[in-house]
């Protein structure tokens, strides 16, 4: 059975070296056959050049683009190139900083046999973030499940059979956002257990701002169940406070108001024509492997 991983980098060549070199290690078995597929979105920090014995790694390719379009539209790419070039079974997309635990891909592996051709998902049980960290990606999904009432307990580190694959890649969500794309068009996942790991080298590069947009993005794919809760919330509220109006008490209107302006210009980013031309974007693809 032929899997392909799926990894999206931008400067973090030294990560990156010290995944492929632990998912080499991890997966020793004759009944899959590994491929490693990078998406370098156009890095601008030279990589070393490493002779690691990578035996158990049947090929390892870098896409390399020519601009940068950030990690979801990298794995979008990713996916459609796979699909279209490809000969696969499974994609396995996954963070290249050591967040996503290699060792945990031989759990996807251990379900495909039973699957019956359903997404696996790697559902967070623990994070290794600092507290206020935890507590806004908790907010995150109170959020992401009351307005949109979707709970999404997975991020990329996934395992996508053929058929999810062809779905997502004609799904322009999936330009915007992996895991909403992936909620939106799949309901029966198999679950296993995914604990955060600690990046290999440096701080997380997640910004407050950049969790603040990947939230408002995953949400911007059910924006027509947001506005249908939104507009209820409000007339609610209205109602509820309308002997009480005050500054402080119209300060969640406001921010209703806000969250729905902002992710209406996030479901501007799902333009499927861009995603149908994307591998236009690819300048050239190196065979390390």
């Amino acid at each position: 059975m032929k899997i392909k991983i799926l990894v999206p980098v931008y400067n973090d060549w030294q990560s990156l070296s010290q995944l492929m070199y632990e998912i080499n290690n991890s997966i020793i078995t004759p009944d899959f056959q590994i491929s490693i597929i990078i998406v370098n979105d156009a890095s601008n920090h030279d990589r070393k050049d490493e002779n690691k014995d990578l035996k158990n790694i049947n090929s390892i390719k870098i896409l390399n683009m020519k601009k940068n379009q950030g990690h979801a539209r990298c794995i979008a790419t990713g996916l459609k190139y796979i699909y279209e070039k490809e000969d696969f079974d499974y994609i396995i997309p996954m963070d290249g900083d050591g967040e996503d635990r290699p060792e945990e891909i031989k759990e996807f592996l251990k379900q495909i046999n039973n699957s019956n051709n359903k997404t696996i998902i790697g559902e967070r049980i623990k994070r290794s973030e600092n507290l206020v960290f935890k507590i806004c990606y908790q907010i995150h999904k109170l959020i992401t499940l009351t307005f949109t009432g979707k709970s999404i307990k997975f991020g990329n580190f996934t395992c996508l059979p053929k058929s999810v694959v062809e779905k997502m890649i004609n799904e322009k969500a999936t330009w915007n956002s992996f895991s909403g794309s992936l909620k939106k068009i799949e309901n029966d996942f198999i679950s296993v257990q995914s604990v955060r790991g600690k990046r290999y080298f440096g701080p997380s590069k997640m910004k407050f701002k950049d969790l603040i947009k990947h939230s408002l993005s995953i949400i911007s794919v059910f924006r027509k169940t947001v506005l249908m809760r939104s507009a209820l919330f409000m007339v609610l509220y209205i109602l509820l406070i309308k002997n009480n109006a005050s500054v402080v008490t119209s300060i969640p209107l406001i921010m209703i108001l806000i969250m729905v302006y902002s992710i209406s210009n996030l479901a501007l980013r799902e333009n499927i024509d861009e995603f149908n031309n994307s591998l236009n974007n690819i300048d050239n693809i190196e065979n390390l492997k």
